[in-house]
């Protein structure tokens, strides 16, 4: 694996190809900084050609997941003088940030406490795996600011379908963490945070079981389904399944099933 950036508003720990990623801006509610953002397209970036981390948990320090974008931050862009072309760049900068996460070869958990709310609920689903705790806050807040969800609003659509994404987004509805277990947002709640141990415990176990490479492919082509017309699924689903039963881990994980031992990845 390539040497994981330094960075000072991200905590990361990594255990046994694992790693957490801890959104650290207690202070600030872990609000989405530039400096933030950059931190984590970095860590995304270097995760894309780590083969050896099998999973990516991403957490918020001080009891709150995130409270969406820095305001401060964009007060100094509507006082600072940038024209169109500068907030566009930005905000397209932002929504790269969403869909590297969104697109990372390995499982993404994200566990969810205190709030997280417009970006931060953005951030959230762009994971795979999804635990909140009951308490737990959210809401797209976007537009009682004036401004669209505009970068997440894929994220959004493609977690909880285009008529549950319209209503929470041209609303700011607020729901708990019951609420976005019935949106489908959440596959999991938990009573409060010491829930998150057994949760994640039980899901790395279960990763472990499953073929990386073979994960980074199915990834690729649950979220090019919606986008490619039936022939070119056709073409991309049987050139990674015969890159994969071709491959090193296909001729394990065959051999294996038919010897009756585990796989090498899940041992």
């Amino acid at each position: 694996m390539s040497a994981l950036p330094q960075t000072e508003t991200l905590l990361l720990e990594q255990d046994d190809g694992w790693l957490t990623v801890w959104l650290n801006r207690p202070e600030a509610r872990n609000a989405l900084s530039n400096e933030m953002a950059e931190e984590l397209h970095a860590v995304a970036t270097v995760l894309r050609e780590s083969a050896d981390i099998r999973g990516v948990t991403f957490r918020g320090k001080g009891g709150t997941f995130c409270a969406g974008g820095d305001l401060k931050g964009f007060k100094a862009i509507t006082e600072g003088g940038q024209d169109h072309a500068d907030v566009a760049a930005f905000s397209r900068r932002a929504g790269e940030l969403f869909h590297a996460v969104n697109e990372l070869p390995q499982v993404t958990v994200m566990l969810v406490e205190g709030a997280a709310m417009a970006g931060g609920l953005g951030l959230v689903c762009a994971g795979d795996v999804v635990a909140v705790t009951a308490d737990a806050k959210f809401a797209l807040t976007e537009t009682m600011l004036g401004i669209p969800p505009a970068q997440i609003a894929p994220l959004i659509v493609q977690r909880v379908g285009l008529s549950a994404a319209r209503r929470i987004m041209l609303t700011a509805a607020r729901f708990d963490g019951n609420g976005a277990l019935k949106l489908g947002i959440a596959d999991e709640v938990v009573a409060d945070a010491e829930g998150f141990a057994a949760f994640e415990s039980a899901l790395r176990k279960d990763v472990r079981k499953c073929a990386p490479g073979a994960n980074a492919v199915t990834k690729q082509l649950v979220l090019a389904a919606p986008r490619l017309s039936r022939d070119e699924m056709l073409d991309r689903a049987a050139d990674g399944f015969a890159s994969c039963l071709l491959g090193e881990e296909g001729r394990e994980g065959v051999a294996s099933f038919l010897e009756k031992r585990k796989p090498r990845w899940a041992l």
